[in-house]
């Protein structure tokens, strides 16, 4: 080797930081007795396991250092290895491979210590060295143990942020496994010990599937740092069975080896309810202002009669029990109006009292008006209803016209009846309910249940407490009281000032069968006040066959009188006109007008077209 490269691999060794501070003649020295080495590429120059004997500088090449496939760094031209050999004789913690052609300076044990113990120059140099490593690492551990409490404040702070939030917070890696999860997402999912779970788990079906698909999204777009609120509600399950709905956000973040998912889910079934119940106010509010426009025309029970007192008695005795009630009368005879006395006098008075007609609903409707239904259940259920059921919750349900309710649903009413439950249309949710039931018909329950017509098993669940409303007709100087009622409360409504009933006047009241009841009668009063002229009533014109029954009368007292053809004709066209008003013009059948008049229903039809009958809209 010539001065020139010596004075160069002088130089070099000057710069290597492990002899920076040796003087030269020193490395002069350590230079003599060194050994220059060259490694090959993929060539070991230390095996672990071996013993040291000797430290090396990388003159010229790269090495990597490792054990086995594990590595734990690279390094290159002035970075030193192997220098524990040096002070100790212990087997080799690591392998060193040449990366490329190396050249190295080999510096053995044995010569380092022959200089330590005789070149004192040497040794101050190498002292020097320690003593700046030693001081550099006291700086950089005190910079570590700053930096470990600022990283302790910050992962405190973050810690008691995350843990403190409402929210559940969930982090989890590309296999859905659990990493990290605060306080409230522990109590959601019900399980303090979330962590390496698959939180799939703890989703429904459609929730997993959603989240699933967002994460394969988020894979594919690499789409970092980005909120994606998720599209669906969520519902989550707990270890315990608890369910709770959520909606939420979903983040990732990483690199091109590993992403992390945060998922942020907010309950709302607090929301929901509050939602449900504004939706059910609302349409409780609409039912009640039909109620309201019901009540403005209510003159409540009037009753003398004793067959109407019992009524008002089977009233007060029911009411404050919680048995079904089964309603029966005539059309007409203020079945309604006996429901509302029981509802208001019972211990349910402060909730709702819904009614439903189930005989004004189309067969296809009335489940769903009943029970509700889910969005989608049926061709143009558009958004979900809530139906009279759920409404009539902590109150009570009015089903009049029970006999019309179709067979298919009297099971499904059966249930509600016997468990207080039942289940929406469209919808595997069952729902609970406390309602009392108040069942009225005018038809004759019994006989249609034994005809096939109607559950016998519902009939008796319904029957628990029969009561029976006598017809009006039936009810003596009722009518002729109801009657004095109205006049007075129309006279009112339409600022008219209408003279009260003459005792007269109350006998055509009596003497007319009514077969209408009470809201023939209504209707046939507010008609009446309409049409009155400097407050004075004809009511022989206005009560149906007052001037026949004059003639009749009249008929009476002269019993050898001839009847004309044309009295014939009158006198039967207002027999058949009587019948059709007590059978609501129903003309066939066993309770038609044709089996009252004794003749067939074809016969009937073509008086009715001979005598130029209308019925009256």
């Amino acid at each position: 080797m010539t001065s020139t490269e010596r004075n160069a691999l002088l130089d070099f060794l000057a710069e290597v930081p492990f002899f920076s501070e040796v003087e030269r003649a020193s490395l002069s020295e350590l230079y003599e007795n060194a050994e220059l080495e060259q490694f090959i590429k993929n060539n070991r120059i230390i095996e672990k396991g071996d013993i040291g004997d000797a430290m090396y500088v990388i003159v010229e090449g790269q090495v990597k250092v490792h054990d086995k496939d594990h590595s734990y760094g690279i390094l290159s031209k002035g970075d030193c290895f192997g220098e524990y050999a040096l002070i100790d004789a212990e087997p080799r913690s690591v392998s060193v491979t040449a990366l490329e052609d190396t050249n190295v300076l080999k510096i053995t044990t044995a010569h380092f210590s022959q200089l330590m113990d005789s070149d004192k120059g040497f040794v101050k140099g190498v002292m020097s060295v320690l003593i700046k490593r030693h001081r550099e690492l006291d700086i950089i551990q005190e910079q570590l143990a700053s930096s470990k409490k600022e990283v302790e404040m910050a992962n405190s702070k973050m810690t008691g942020l995350i843990d403190g939030a409402m929210d559940a917070i969930v982090m989890f890696d590309g296999n859905f496994r659990i990493l990290l999860a605060n306080d409230s997402a522990k109590s959601i999912m019900e399980n303090d010990e979330v962590l390496q779970r698959n939180i799939l788990f703890f989703l429904d079906d459609e929730g997993a599937d959603m989240l699933e698909d967002l994460v394969k999204s988020k894979q594919s777009s690499r789409k970092q740092n980005k909120n994606t609120y998720l599209p669906k509600i969520v519902k989550v399950f707990g270890s315990d069975g608890k369910e709770t709905l959520h909606e939420g956000t979903l983040s990732c973040y990483g690199d091109e080896t590993e992403v992390f998912y945060t998922l942020i889910l907010r309950n709302i079934d607090d929301r929901l309810t509050a939602e449900h119940k504004i939706s059910s106010l609302e349409t409780q509010t609409e039912y009640l202002q039909e109620e309201i426009k019901e009540l403005t025309n209510d003159h409540g029970i009037i009753a003398q009669h004793k067959s109407m007192k019992k009524v008002l008695d089977l009233i007060a005795q029911v009411a404050q029990t919680e048995a079904t009630v089964l309603i029966h009368g005539e059309t007409g005879t203020g079945k309604e109006l006996v429901a509302r006395a029981i509802h208001t006098a019972s211990n349910r008075s402060e909730g709702p009292l819904i009614r439903i007609n189930c005989g004004a609903i189309p067969a296809n409707l009335i489940e769903s008006e009943l029970f509700g239904h889910e969005k989608g259940a049926f061709t143009g259920a558009t958004e979900s209803r809530k139906g009279r059921f759920l409404l009539a919750d902590k109150g009570t349900i009015f089903l009049d016209e029970i006999g019309e309710l179709p067979l298919d649903l009297q099971p499904k009413l059966l249930r509600v009846i016997q468990e207080g439950e039942f289940d929406p249309v469209g919808s595997s949710i069952t729902k609970k309910v406390d309602v009392r039931i108040i069942a009225a018909s005018h038809r004759d329950l019994l006989q249609f249940s034994k005809e096939g017509k109607f559950r016998e098993d519902l009939y008796y669940r319904l029957n628990v407490f029969p009561i029976e409303i006598p017809a009006l007709r039936d009810r003596g100087n009722d009518v002729s009281l109801i009657a004095d009622a109205m006049v007075e409360h129309f006279s009112t409504k339409l600022n008219r000032k209408i003279k009260k009933l003459s005792q007269d006047q109350k006998k055509l009241f009596q003497e007319y069968a009514w077969p209408g009841n009470v809201r023939e009668l209504q209707n046939l009063v507010e008609r009446a006040v309409i049409v009155s002229q400097n407050g004075e009533i004809d009511w022989s014109f206005i009560i149906p066959n007052s001037n026949s029954r004059a003639a009749q009368g009249q008929t009476a007292i002269e019993p050898d009188h001839i009847l004309t053809s044309q009295e014939i004709i009158q006198l039967e066209k207002e027999n058949i006109l009587k019948a059709l008003k007590q059978t609501r013009w129903k003309i066939s059948g066993e309770k038609g007008a044709a089996a009252l008049l004794g003749m067939p229903p074809t016969t009937l039809t073509s008086k009715i077209k001979a005598l130029g009958l209308v019925r009256p809209v």
